[in-house]
């Protein structure tokens, strides 16, 4: 006889399934998990940002109790971020870096953006955006300043991937963008809020209004430009677009705090 799942397990596993893409957590999922699944837990993309951030921000204090200047205490939690995501949205960012070298050809370029190897542009952004993430997050002398804007920056620009997702089709006919296929609306609209609402809960309102709405705009500029250039997205092009949109929040925080 056929039972109706139970909404809290199938809640649970939902967000099992979006840790085991988007960290390097030891989560096993029951039953059979493919690159289909992904559209259908974007919704949690945010609230792994939240586990995240604050695993960052927990080092981070951390290291300030231990009287660590901090410039070291941001080194030690954005090591611990990238540890726990297995640097997934940094290697997308130097993958989208390196093919824009090998435009106009655009399939050259989907080419190098499968390339494992790092080239110049790649190494190069990854320089730039690490180390402006670095810059931002040492100028939040208080613990729980940077547990909040660490918190809030990597919810909300996870919560912007789903965006795109739905926005543009994938650049190639196989690949993580073309295998997940386009998320439902209504879970795109619940990663955003959920994105927003944390970050509303962490950090002063009249600061992250701010914040997201420059993260927002710089993600979506980022996403259109690549989108146009390589016709659409793909799971690297999504990295790099996380990646500029946290960034662009941190900037943001500390220029206003």
């Amino acid at each position: 006889m056929w039972q109706r799942p139970n909404p809290t397990e199938v809640m649970l596993r939902d967000l099992e399934i979006a840790l085991a893409f988007l960290t390097r957590l030891p989560v096993r999922p029951g039953g059979p998990v493919g690159l289909g699944d992904l559209a259908r837990v974007v919704h949690w993309f945010p609230i792994v940002g939240v586990l995240v951030g604050a695993t960052g921000g927990a080092v981070f204090t951390l290291a300030h109790y231990l009287h660590l200047p901090s410039w070291p205490a941001a080194i030690l939690a954005l090591s611990a971020m990238l540890l726990l995501t297995g640097a997934l949205h940094e290697d997308g960012l130097a993958d989208t870096a390196d093919a824009l070298g090998a435009l106009p050809d655009c399939v050259r370029a989907l080419e190098v953006m499968r390339d494992s190897r790092i080239g110049s542009f790649g190494t190069l952004a990854l320089i730039l955006v690490v180390g402006g993430r670095l810059g931002a997050l040492a100028g939040f002398w208080e613990p729980l300043r940077a547990i909040g804007a660490l918190v809030a920056a990597a919810a909300f620009s996870r919560a912007l991937l789903p965006a795109v997702m739905w926005l543009q089709p994938s650049a190639r006919a196989e690949g993580l963008a073309a295998a997940a296929g386009r998320p439902p609306a209504r879970r795109v609209l619940i990663g955003l809020a959920l994105g927003a609402a944390t970050a509303l809960l962490v950090l002063p309102t009249g600061q992250v209004l701010g914040a997201m709405l420059v993260a927002a705009l710089a993600a979506a500029l980022t996403a259109q430009a690549l989108g146009r250039a390589f016709g659409g997205c793909t799971g690297d092009t999504l990295g790099a677009v996380q990646q500029v949109g946290e960034l662009a929040f941190l900037f943001a925080l500390v220029a206003w705090r």
